[in-house]
């Protein structure tokens, strides 16, 4: 489910609100993230903290001193003086069931046959999100909920544990009247 949003100030940073996920070129292989930190490398590219590119490649000129998104994906790389040194747009992909995604570590998710092939598109087009600058997607899970979800478990396993003990002993018991 999609996780709370917190405002971050940095230009560089995407949540997508709603459906969809960012394209990251993972060494030639595409793979999918829904974390928008990214900054530019020393060529101007946008990459994630990893260093590898958003895709389709977004390059941000030298001299840029602002660039402006907004919830459609239409960027804006414009100078000191206000002039736009270059434009395009951030685009989205999305999969007919995205929970068959594969986790790859790191905050990125590969394509597997329960996930489908990715849909690219433009937010807030097609059923896709819309893009939030300067704001980040936080993590969706309770640490309350998950912390009692686990003493749950543990103590359903502890009952079955002596359910087990005392069914052995019993069998153990009638086993020795036997002889």
């Amino acid at each position: 489910s999609q996780g709370d949003y917190q405002q971050t100030g940095n230009q560089f940073d995407f949540a997508i609100e709603g459906e969809g996920f960012f394209e990251i070129d993972n060494n030639g292989r595409p793979a999918y993230t829904r974390a928008g930190n990214f900054k530019v490398n020393s060529t101007g590219d946008l990459t994630n903290s990893e260093g590898l590119r958003l895709t389709p490649v977004i390059n941000i000129p030298q001299g840029s001193v602002l660039l402006t998104v907004d919830s459609g994906g239409t960027w804006t790389a414009s100078d000191s003086a206000g002039g736009v040194l270059s434009t395009g747009r951030i685009q989205l992909s999305n999969f007919m069931n995205p929970a068959g995604l594969t986790s790859m570590g790191r905050n990125l998710y590969d394509v597997t046959e329960g996930s489908g092939a990715a849909l690219a598109g433009n937010p807030s087009e097609g059923g896709l999100g819309t893009i939030s600058q300067r704001y980040l997607e936080m993590g969706n899970v309770s640490v309350i909920d998950e912390m009692v979800k686990m003493i749950v478990g543990q103590r359903a396993y502890e009952i079955n544990s002596k359910s087990i003990q005392t069914a052995d002993n019993m069998l153990q018991m009638i086993n020795n009247l036997k002889r």
